[in-house]
């Protein structure tokens, strides 16, 4: 609702399977944080629709989240976020 200009929400799931993981991301895209506006429309309009979300265990990611999915964070600018 532009409350909040410039923040970018992502979400992380460690769904263990592909069904799983697509159960995960289908119960995103029907959540809706507003009428009208699913989780999904959210998190695709702050990255400028493209997915950064880290859903699952299916390569690239794995259950070691400290090889796969932490690494996203490195280097960002905190101060920022």
């Amino acid at each position: 609702d532009g409350t909040y200009p410039g923040m970018k929400v992502a979400m992380a799931s460690s769904a263990d399977t592909p069904f799983a993981e697509k159960v995960g991301r289908a119960a995103l895209q029907m959540l809706e944080v507003v009428p009208g506006v699913t989780v999904w429309d959210v998190l695709m309009r702050d990255w400028d629709g493209v997915d950064v979300n880290q859903i699952g265990r299916q390569p690239p990611l794995s259950s070691n989240k400290s090889m796969t999915h932490f690494p996203f964070f490195e280097g960002k600018d905190w101060d920022k976020i």
